[in-house]
This record gives C-alpha cells, sequence and structure tokens, in this order.
C-alpha cells in the first residue's frame, strides 16, 4: 500500500530542511520526500507502509514541532500487457568463431647440440 503523506514541520533555515529531509530518508519504507508549500514548511513524503506516526515522533523530537496534514494512499495504475497469440522468440546474432591458429614448438624437431 503505497502512501502520500504531508507534515507541516516548523523549519526557519537550510539546516532544519536538511535536517527533516535526513529524518524522513531514515525512515522504513520511505522512497520519495520533497519541501513544498509556500513557506516551505511541508514536507511531502512518499513510501510504501511509511509509520506516519513514528515519523511524525521522530521530526518533534529534533524540530520540536511538527503535525500531520493530509495521509492519502496512492493507487498504481496497472498497465494492460499486449498478448499476443504468436509465440515470442529472441533471435541471437550468429557471430563467426575465429580461426584456429596452431602453435608449433620449434625447439621440438630441432636435435639437441648439447651431447
Amino acid at each position: 500500500m503505497k502512501q502520500k503523506m504531508v507534515l507541516k514541520v516548523q523549519m526557519n533555515c537550510e539546516k532544519c530542511r536538511s535536517q527533516a529531509l535526513r529524518i524522513a530518508a531514515a525512515t522504513q519504507g520511505v522512497t520519495n520526500m520533497a519541501i513544498q508549500g509556500k513557506e516551505k514548511d511541508e514536507l511531502m513524503v512518499t513510501g510504501d507502509g511509511v509509520d506516519s506516526v513514528k515519523l511524525t515522533r521522530c521530526l518533534r523530537k529534533k524540530l520540536h514541532h511538527a503535525t500531520i496534514l493530509t495521509i492519502e494512499e496512492i493507487k498504481e495504475e496497472k498497465k494492460e500487457e499486449k498478448k499476443d497469440d504468436e509465440p515470442y522468440y529472441v533471435c541471437y546474432p550468429s557471430y563467426p568463431m575465429p580461426p584456429q591458429i596452431m602453435v608449433q614448438d620449434p625447439c621440438q624437431y630441432q636435435a639437441c647440440s648439447i651431447m
């Protein structure tokens, strides 16, 4: 169940905004987050199975003020797959085999001159 939630968080400076994003990123199940709103005081978080109460509690501990504005479920659009009656075949191009090179040992046919 994918959901989108918007939290109002007290973020007065860039340090507070980056800290809020870090907290949201560390929360289990979060896939996307962004800061939005006219005053850049809203944190939009999307994810699968995100615990909104736990996230709000963590934000309150660090930033002292956080409230849940909206929580809505995102419905994923199912794409219809085309099913043809013909089977699907994969054809890979044939590559020519490299020519085999014969290497002969030059010492094999020479007589030993040490003796």
